[in-house]
Order: C-alpha cells, then sequence, then structure tokens
C-alpha cells in the first residue's frame, strides 16, 4: 500500500507539471549529457521505490509536509553570443516566495521524501557584460519562476524535548520560466517569454519543534541550485541559484 501510495503521488505531480508545463517534453543536460525530462522523472521515482524497498519490514510512519517563506535569488549570469561585442549579461532579481509540499516516510532517525516546490523572484535590473567592461545597469521587469520536483533524505537529530535539527539534501528536475522579462536595447523581446528545464540539487537544514504528538513546527533554510539550461534564438546560457528562509508544519498521518 506505501508503494502504491507514493507512486500515485508521483503520477499526480506529473500530471501537474505536464499541464502546466509542456517543455516537460524537452531535454535536461547534466555534465555535456542531455537526458528526457520524462525519463529523469521516472528515474527519481525508481530512485524512491529503491530506497523504500531497502528499508528492512519497510515500517516507516507516512507524513506530510507544507513550508512557506522568502526566498533570495542570486544574479543570473548568461553567457552568450547575441551582439559582436558582447560577452554576455547579468539578470539582477529581488526578494521573492518559495513555497513546498511533500509526502515521505519517517523511519526514525532518517527520513525520505518527494517534494513538489515553487518559487518565483521579480527582475530588477539588466546589465550587459564583457571580459573588457562592464557595461551600465538598466532597470528591468519581469519575474524569473521556477516548479521543482525533488527526492530528499533527512537526517533528524535530537536536541532533547522533542527538537529536531535535520540536515537535508535532495537532487531532481526544476522547469524555469522567464515571465515577461524586459531587457534594453533592441533585444527587450528576446527573452520577455522563455521556458527550460535543468537538473537540480539542495541543501538545508531545519529545526522542528513539536506542537503536538503528530504536528512538528518547522522552521528551515534551504539552498537551491540548478545545473546550466539553455536558451535559444538569441543563444544564452546560466544557472539558477537561491537561498530561502521557510517555516512550515510536518504533520504525521
Amino acid at each position: 500500500m506505501e508503494i502504491l501510495y507514493i507512486c500515485r503521488l508521483y503520477l499526480a505531480v506529473l500530471y501537474i507539471v505536464k499541464m502546466h508545463y509542456s517543455f516537460i517534453n524537452t531535454s535536461v543536460e547534466v555534465y555535456n549529457v542531455k537526458y528526457s525530462m520524462k525519463k529523469v522523472l521516472s528515474l527519481i521515482m525508481v530512485f524512491v521505490a529503491a530506497v523504500m524497498w531497502s528499508t528492512p519490514g519497510f515500517s516507516g510512519n507516512a507524513y506530510v509536509s507544507g513550508n512557506i517563506g522568502l526566498s533570495w535569488m542570486n544574479d543570473v549570469e548568461f553567457s552568450s553570443n547575441w551582439t559582436d561585442d558582447s560577452d554576455g549579461f547579468t539578470i539582477g532579481t529581488g526578494s521573492g516566495l518559495a513555497v513546498s509540499g511533500a509526502a515521505g516516510y519517517d523511519f526514525g532517525d532518517y527520513r525520505t521524501e518527494l517534494e513538489l516546490g515553487y518559487q518565483t523572484n521579480d527582475v530588477e535590473s539588466w546589465q550587459e557584460t564583457d571580459e573588457n567592461y562592464t557595461g551600465s545597469e538598466y532597470d528591468s521587469t519581469g519575474d524569473i519562476s521556477l516548479v521543482s520536483v525533488m527526492v530528499n533524505g533527512a537526517y533528524d537529530i535530537c536536541l532533547g524535548s522533542d527538537v529536531e535539527l535535520s540536515p537535508y539534501a535532495g537532487i531532481g528536475a526544476a522547469f524555469i520560466s522567464f515571465d515577461d522579462v524586459s531587457a534594453c536595447f533592441n533585444y527587450e523581446d528576446s527573452y520577455r517569454d522563455k521556458t527550460a528545464a535543468s537538473f537540480a540539487y539542495q541543501l538545508g537544514a531545519a529545526l522542528s519543534l513539536p506542537a503536538s504528538d503528530d504536528i512538528m513546527v518547522e522552521c528551515r533554510y534551504r539552498y537551491f541550485g540548478t545545473s546550466d539550461f539553455s536558451f535559444d534564438r538569441p543563444d544564452a546560457q546560466a544557472d539558477l541559484s537561491s537561498h530561502s528562509a521557510m517555516l512550515g508544519m510536518r504533520v504525521a498521518l
């Protein structure tokens, strides 16, 4: 029953992503090797199932969790050949929103979970760069958003009185969208609406305090990053990274 529950969760997540992000049919490049995004998500599911079956007796306790907070995206540095005298450009962003929801199993000292996340940050500036100079910074508008599907592993360290410190790490896929992003000069429509898919990873830690027998309140920090992704017409490559501070809860089922 537990494996069936996880499979149904995976199929629901895949359906949501497929309905709203058609570029799930694209490929993702990891260390110069391209993989079908559907294959990446399928490998995530295989990994989750393998972890579950490898646990003796599979005697975990199911839980769900949700978190919301602020995110700070690092400047997005693109390498590009879009003009003869430019090596690329940098997009500056402001703070934004980060939310996530997960379902998983608690095996005592460690937990595994499947997580669906969403993050959005406003675009504030656009700056052309070259190896010999840095161009003027221009105001820009729009936002950068991403949907992530991650497999996480956490190790719970008891600090006493049922308080837990939980370092965690995760891998998965990110679906990136540039929405109404305005540039400068003659290229203001070049990156207005672009989408891409990429390998993603995250590292973080959560401090959990008991609110009741079945509910833990969580305060967490997360670092999130992606591998390089590419846009075409005009060509450009970059990666994303961000920091998030989030508050939420974990509920045992």
